[in-house]
C-alpha cells in the first residue's frame, strides 16, 4: 500500500498540505488503480472529478504521445493549431463564442472573475465590482477565488481578504435579492455545490436569477470545475438546467488528467479582455489542448455520455436503495456521476474503511461521501461499491450521533 521509504522522504520533502491516506498509487486502468505492491482498488474520487475517460484510455493515451513528439509547448505569442481547434470545438457545443486558456480551475474561476470585473468597468465605470457568491460554494485557492469560495475554514488565515464579495445561501431567492446593489457586476454559482456537500441548484431559482441578470445588466458565472464535461449526464450541467449563462468556467475533467482550464463567455463579455489584460505562460498550450480536443472529441462520439448518464441513473438508485436500508444515511443527492450520500456518523472513517476492501472514496463536509468515478464505470463496478458500501456504515448510535 504505501512503503515507509515513501512516507518519511514525502514527510520530509513535501509541505504539509494534504491529509494523505495511506496509499500509494502506481497505476491505473480504466475504472481500477494499483498500488506499488498490485494491490487492486476501484477509484470513485477520479483523481476528483478529473479521469473523465479512466485510467490509460487508448485514445487519450496515443494522442499525447503523438503530441509530444511534435511540440509540448509554445508561448502564447503564436498560434498553435490545437489550442484553436478545443476552441472551436467548445464554442460549437456550448453557449459561448470565445475561450481563455488557463491551467486549473481555480484559475479559470481567476480568469471569470477579472473578465466580470473588466466588463463591468467598461460598461458603467469604477463604481461597479461586487460578484456575489454562494455560502458553502469552492472557486479555488488563489487568494481571489477562495474569497469567492463561501466557506471560512478556507478563508482562515489569508486574511485580509479581497474586498468586492458578498455570500448568500444557496437556493435562497430572497437573499439574493437583498443583497443586489448598484455595486453588483456579477453572480457565481456553481450548478451543483460538490465540495460543499454536493447540492444541487434548484431549477426555479435559476431561472428568476437568470431574470433578475436580465434585468439589472448583470453577469451570470456558472463554475462547471467539477460538473462540466459530462460529468452530470450532458455535456455541460447547465444544458439539463433551461439557463444559460454569460461566462463559463471548466478544468478537471477537460484534459482527462493533463492540467488545463477554460473560461468560456459570449462575444458581448469577451471583448472586455484585450491583449495585455490578461494571460497565462502555459495556458493552452498544445499538450493540453490535443488531450482536452481527443476528450472533447471521446465525449461527442455519444457512447460514453450515453453510458455515463446511464451508470450515473443507476449509481443514484442503488444509493439511494441503501439509504432506504441504512439508517445513518440522511440524504442522497446529486446529477449524474457526481452523486453525494450524507451520513449521520463520521464520513472519514467510512473513506478509510473502504480502502481496506478496495474502494477509494472521497468524504467532504466531514460526512458527506461524494462519488465521481470516471465515465467509463461499468454497472459491476458499481455493484461492487453497492454490495459493500451498507457494511461500512455504521449505526449513528454506534458512533455517539443521532439524526
Amino acid at each position: 500500500m504505501l512503503t515507509e521509504e515513501v512516507r518519511r522522504e514525502a514527510d520530509q520533502y513535501l509541505m504539509n498540505t494534504y491529509a494523505r491516506l495511506p496509499l500509494s498509487i502506481a497505476r491505473g486502468r480504466g475504472a481500477r488503480v494499483y498500488d506499488l505492491e498490485g494491490r487492486e482498488y476501484i477509484d470513485f474520487v477520479g483523481g476528483i472529478a478529473v479521469n473523465l475517460l479512466g485510467h490509460g484510455h487508448p485514445d487519450l493515451v496515443l494522442a499525447i504521445q503523438k503530441q509530444v513528439v511534435h511540440l509540448i509547448h509554445a508561448s502564447n505569442l503564436y498560434y498553435t493549431e490545437p489550442q484553436v481547434k478545443l476552441a472551436k470545438a467548445l464554442v460549437e457545443h456550448s453557449f459561448a463564442d470565445k475561450v481563455f486558456f488557463c491551467n486549473s480551475g481555480a484559475e479559470a474561476n481567476e480568469a471569470a472573475i477579472k473578465l466580470a470585473r473588466r466588463y463591468a468597468h467598461d460598461k458603467h465605470g469604477s463604481g461597479r465590482f461586487q460578484i456575489i457568491t454562494m455560502k458553502n460554494s469552492f472557486h479555488g485557492r488563489t487568494l481571489a477565488t477562495l474569497t469567492a469560495t463561501g466557506q471560512e475554514k478556507v478563508q482562515k488565515g489569508f486574511e485580509p481578504l479581497m474586498p468586492g464579495f458578498t455570500y448568500v445561501p444557496f437556493n435562497n431567492l430572497e437573499a439574493l435579492e437583498q443583497a443586489l446593489s448598484d455595486q453588483t457586476a456579477a453572480i457565481m454559482l456553481e450548478p451543483v455545490q460538490a465540495e460543499g456537500g454536493v447540492h444541487v441548484v434548484h431549477q426555479a431559482y435559476l431561472a428568476r436569477v437568470r431574470e433578475l441578470c436580465r434585468e439589472r445588466d448583470i453577469l451570470l458565472i456558472f463554475d462547471e470545475v467539477q460538473t462540466g464535461m459530462g460529468r452530470t449526464g450532458t455535456l455541460f450541467a447547465y444544458e439539463q438546467l433551461g439557463v444559460q449563462p454569460d461566462i463559463m468556467t471548466l478544468a478537471k475533467g477537460l484534459g482527462g488528467g493533463v492540467p488545463i482550464g477554460a473560461c468560456l463567455a459570449t462575444n458581448a463579455v469577451a471583448k472586455a479582455f484585450t491583449p495585455g489584460s490578461h494571460a497565462s505562460t502555459f495556458g493552452g498550450n498544445p499538450l493540453a489542448c490535443t488531450a482536452g480536443l481527443t476528450v472533447m472529441q471521446v465525449l461527442l462520439e455519444g457512447r460514453v455520455l450515453d453510458h455515463a448518464k446511464r451508470m450515473g441513473d443507476y449509481l443514484a438508485k442503488g444509493l439511494q436503495d441503501c439509504k432506504d436500508r441504512q439508517p445513518s444515511v440522511k440524504e442522497v443527492r446529486g446529477l449524474g456521476l457526481l452523486q453525494g450520500m450524507e451520513l449521520a456518523v463520521d464520513g472519514k472513517a467510512v473513506v478509510e474503511k473502504a480502502q481496506s476492501r478496495g474502494l477509494l472514496l472521497n468524504c467532504t463536509m466531514d460526512r458527506v461521501l461524494r462519488f465521481v468515478p470516471p465515465l467509463v464505470i461499468t454497472q459491476a463496478e458499481i455493484d461492487r461499491l453497492l454490495d459493500v458500501l451498507p457494511h461500512l456504515i455504521p449505526a449513528a448510535t454506534q458512533a455517539g450521533h443521532h439524526n
